[in-house]
């Protein structure tokens, strides 16, 4: 089960890290772009951002710890199993909320009913069309919320692994004290 733990781990930290990251850039760039507009969708919205934001910091920050104590074989508390099976319950709730409450409050999945509901939409427009904004931001949107659904499952997915990793090396454990036929 060394084998197990040593080569699947990391890069499940990795993978989490690195979507946190991409998280961390996509929602900095929409809060900035929507601060310096002040021309937010509701208000709920604005607040849901920094929550993504919120997360994305908290799961870069632990994500690269965790991944860089796995590496380097750390043994203090906050370097153990315990402490990161905690820690993946904890983010997997934080995302999984994030992610369910941007899912209630966008309007829907396809953008595209913002180019077709324009009354000029035969025409060809500039690059820089209120239309074509309009779209983008609402890919954007889908993009946080599936980066959040994504971040979600990959923290769920380490946790049920992490888990049936302690469950099953335990199995495998005898006591020193305890040896059968003694």
């Amino acid at each position: 089960m060394a084998y197990i733990k040593a080569h699947y781990h990391p890069f499940l930290f990795i993978l989490i890290t690195m979507c946190a990251m991409a998280e961390l850039g996509l929602t900095a760039y929409l809060i900035s772009v929507g601060n310096e507009s002040r021309n937010w969708p509701s208000a709920r919205y604005h607040s849901l951002l920094i929550l993504f934001e919120f997360n994305a910091v908290w799961t870069t920050l632990f994500g690269a710890a965790y991944m860089l104590w796995i590496v380097d074989g750390a043994v203090h508390f906050l370097a153990s199993i315990a402490s990161s099976i905690i820690w993946l319950a904890i983010t997997s709730a934080l995302w999984g909320a994030a992610a369910g409450m941007m899912h209630n409050t966008r309007t829907g999945g396809n953008c595209n009913w913002i180019l077709n509901s324009s009354p000029s939409a035969n025409v060809v427009l500039p690059c820089d069309s209120p239309q074509e904004l309009s779209v983008s931001s609402c890919r954007e949107t889908l993009t946080v919320e599936a980066v959040g659904w994504v971040l979600f499952v990959l923290c769920v997915l380490t946790l049920f692994a992490t888990c049936m990793w302690v469950r099953t090396s335990k199995r495998g454990y005898v006591s020193a004290e305890y040896k059968p036929g003694m």
